[in-house]
């Protein structure tokens, strides 16, 4: 999800939703975000970026071209049993919940099947990551796999997103549209999968390595994976949101590495995207966590500047100063003390 006075959902977050937000800050994004925050200060981004060179110097990368779109093919069909999310076919954003969705035994366990069925879905796109696979490929093979478990792919047809997963290479954040390009040998790839199964989503993704990877990416895949285990650590009944930034924050900045702040996680379940939001940077957010409600945590981390630039095609958002990205997601119960990965297999 997207921060912005206009507010962006994102199942992912990508296409305005029309919720206003008072005193909206300075340096405000062109692309509408699913929720405003505080922007680091130029000097602090120069101090950030700094430390990360000093980390990171005495490895040398090799200069890769700049992420280019390839040809976008149109969009899979899905049969007409197969039951879709209310926004399907309308080509407007639902608008961000305002209620945190907390379930009963019987939506806990339908969460679950859901949830579960994205984790399987995800593991088998991940094992086709190889030099030479397309992106497109990998879509076709994920929307297969969920409509043939009697799911739909949430992604299609959210506000208009043609394909029914993400796939965000290098340089690209989030949202990434699947297309001919061909993976090369030393990319990351996040793959986003939310499935809608029995009237509930399941939501989680994973950053995974292409081929042959330098150490100094490998290492940065590696930390936003350890930010998320750690920000679910902190997870349970009665625990402050705002402990979930501090934790990621805290372990990344041990690397040099930027927290985005532009994009967030957020409650899921019957709806795609509600209340809670979830700021994966410091901040004083106010709120608890309750038992029994469910929401994804999905931290990105960059090599270099957080600040990003999204395409014309209103969803893929690289970083503005061309460097890698990573990003990992599950979607979590709050128990009375702990928390429950539910996208787990």
């Amino acid at each position: 999800m997207a921060l912005n006075p206009s507010w962006r959902s994102s199942f992912l977050v990508g296409q305005p939703l029309e919720i206003s937000t008072p005193n909206p800050p300075s340096g405000e994004l062109k692309r509408p975000g699913i929720i405003v925050s505080r922007k680091l200060s130029g000097l602090e981004e120069a101090v950030r970026i700094q430390r990360s060179r000093e980390l990171h110097g005495s490895i040398k990368l090799r200069k890769r071209p700049p992420l280019r779109r390839g040809k976008v093919s149109g969009k899979l069909p899905v049969p007409d049993h197969i039951c879709r999310p209310p926004y399907v076919d309308s080509g407007l954003l639902p608008e961000l919940s305002r209620e945190h969705q907390l379930h009963d035994d019987e939506g806990i366990s339908r969460m679950m099947a859901a949830c579960k069925l994205a984790a399987r879905v995800l593991d088998y796109a991940g094992t086709m990551v190889r030099p030479s696979v397309t992106t497109n490929e990998i879509d076709k093979a994920v929307h297969k796999m969920i409509i043939d478990a009697g799911a739909y792919p949430s992604p299609l047809g959210y506000g208009g997103f043609p394909k029914s997963v993400c796939t965000s290479v290098n340089e690209c954040m989030c949202h990434g549209i699947p297309d001919s390009r061909q993976l090369q040998d030393g990319d990351i790839i996040n793959i986003d999968v939310t499935v809608y199964l029995n009237g509930y989503h399941g939501d989680t993704s994973k950053t995974f390595l292409c081929g042959n990877v330098n150490e100094l990416t490998k290492r940065l895949v590696k930390v936003a994976e350890e930010c998320l285990e750690r920000a679910i650590y902190v997870c349970k009944d009665g625990a402050n949101f705002k402990k979930i930034g501090k934790r990621i924050s805290e372990h990344a900045e041990k690397y040099g590495y930027g927290v985005v702040e532009r994009f967030v996680g957020h409650g899921v379940g019957t709806v795609f995207h509600s209340e809670p939001l979830i700021l994966h940077h410091r901040n004083d957010k106010s709120g608890c966590m309750v038992e029994g409600e469910t929401f994804t945590i999905e931290p990105i981390l960059t090599m270099g500047s957080t600040e990003s630039v999204t395409w014309d095609d209103g969803w893929t958002t690289v970083t503005a100063d061309g460097s890698r990205a990573a990003q990992f997601e599950h979607t979590i119960l709050i128990t009375r003390t702990g928390a429950e990965v539910l996208t787990k297999c």
